[in-house]
């Protein structure tokens, strides 16, 4: 079955556990939503705002987020993998606070990983990086808190 919708809005939303699988939904806006364990495979969705989202245990496979602005987001424990988010803005991304299940024993958060991603000319401010994990991307002009992560790792060496 081939649905077509023109446009959607999600305000003040659960839709917690979700799938969405071959999907074209470019500037999509999600403003205050649930969007734990959510799957989105195989789609394109460019251009999307992500307000204010609970996205732990998110699994986004395949996928083109290029342009994207993600503000105010908690995605502990989320998987990123092979997704473009070319010129993608991280702004505010929060992990959990403790005792909502994506905490550890040890007092640290479930880690965000991205695995052969495009990250180029993205941008992460006032981000809680704190066990990121980032493997296999390109991350050729991405900025964490204004500076070129190509410029911090140089003065790592």
């Amino acid at each position: 079955m081939e649905l077509k919708i023109e446009r959607l809005d999600f305000e003040m939303a659960d839709i917690s556990g979700s799938r969405f699988q071959k999907v074209k939904a470019e500037e999509l806006n999600f403003d205050n939503v649930n969007l734990a364990k959510t799957q989105i495979n195989n789609a394109n969705m460019k251009g999307t705002e992500l307000n204010d989202v609970n996205m732990s245990d998110f699994r986004i496979s395949n996928a083109n987020l290029s342009g994207t602005e993600i503000k105010n987001a908690n995605f502990s424990n989320a998987v990123i993998d092979h997704v473009h988010l070319f010129g993608t803005e991280f702004r505010n991304v929060v992990l959990p606070i403790e005792g909502d299940g994506n905490y550890k024993l040890n007092g640290e958060y479930k880690p965000i990983s991205f695995v052969n991603c495009d990250l180029s000319n993205g941008q992460l401010t006032n981000c809680n990086l704190a066990n990121l994990d980032i493997r296999d991307c390109d991350i050729t002009g991405l900025k964490i808190n204004g500076g070129l992560v190509e410029d911090l790792m140089k003065n790592l060496k």
